[in-house]
């Protein structure tokens, strides 16, 4: 800042003990440091150097005014590095769409490790299913959301990026007891049993629709739910049959008794998707860097 260069000028000389080394310092002239001084001088109304056949030496007055330039400079200087900083923080909001729970989509890893490289960005929160989150994407009304698809299938929405982070499988799950009625794995078989759907934004929903459709099968609806945590509290009531995720499946059949269809499984991608022509905004650039530091990239993956 402009207005301290006489203060260093004063405290280089001090240190230094001539002007020519001061300026040197400084990378200045001798004219411009003298200049300097001499205008600090004026304006104080002190005299801040005497003259010795060694150099120059600080009066009484420099003596006293030295510890205060110093501490004033050293101010400059965190000012300037804070103003510097702000240039390159990155401010604002991001907006993430979540889906099932917080734990499978490393969502505590992935807003620990954003708040570490963007400590000034506010993150909001909005849980739904995956297709509503893919909808508020395309609006504009979410930054980035986690999805869930078919492996290979993406969104199927070209305005859309879709980034691979996992592929697991879902299983067809029943009440305790059930074992005898899943013998059948034929999907013609199984659709005739009492079924727990989901709406049509649901990956549940997307699954079923691409495993039955081939061969016109309908599912034997006899309730539809929008929350996991709903599904699995009507099967374990004995409702009937549903979707559930690998790890989730075998934790319900361990704990809770549920039937497991065998060997009948649907493979599924989770992902996280955004807008291609909003890749570039800092907040949802931010987000991205961030994600390969929780889900590296897959093999293949760029």
């Amino acid at each position: 800042m402009q207005e301290y260069a006489s203060l260093r000028a004063f405290v280089a000389v001090a240190r230094a003990g001539s002007v020519s080394r001061a300026a040197e310092q400084l990378h200045l002239t001798q004219p411009a440091v003298s200049l300097k001084l001499k205008q600090l001088q004026a304006s104080l109304g002190l005299t801040l150097f005497s003259r010795r056949p060694q150099g120059l030496s600080l009066t009484a007055d420099g003596l006293a005014l030295l510890s205060a330039a110093e501490k004033a400079l050293a101010s400059a200087s965190a000012f300037e590095q804070t103003a510097s900083a702000l240039h390159s923080t990155l401010r604002g909001k991001l907006t993430i769409g979540t889906i099932v729970d917080p734990e499978f989509i490393r969502l505590g890893a992935f807003l620990s490790r954003l708040m570490l490289r963007a400590p000034q960005l506010e993150t909001e929160l909005h849980h739904g299913m995956s297709g509503r989150v893919l909808t508020r994407i395309e609006k504009g009304e979410l930054d980035v959301g986690f999805y869930l698809a078919p492996p290979g299938e993406g969104t199927g929405h070209p305005a859309l990026a879709w980034r691979e982070l996992t592929q697991f499988d879902y299983h067809v799950i029943a009440p305790a007891g059930w074992e005898a009625r899943l013998a059948d794995t034929r999907w013609a078989s199984l659709a005739r049993l009492p079924w727990i759907v989901t709406p049509p934004d649901s990956v549940h929903y997307r699954l079923l629709q691409h495993r039955l459709a081939d061969g016109g099968i309908t599912p034997n609806r006899v309730a539809q739910v929008d929350q996991e945590a709903c599904m699995l509290d009507l099967v374990r009531a004995g409702v009937g049959l549903s979707l559930a995720r690998d790890a989730l499946a075998m934790a319900e059949r361990q704990e809770s008794g549920l039937a497991v269809a065998d060997h009948v499984r649907l493979p599924c991608s989770l992902g996280l998707i955004w807008r291609h022509d909003r890749a570039t905004e800092p907040p949802i650039a931010a987000a991205l860097k961030t994600l390969d530091d929780v889900w590296p990239p897959r093999h293949g993956q760029l």
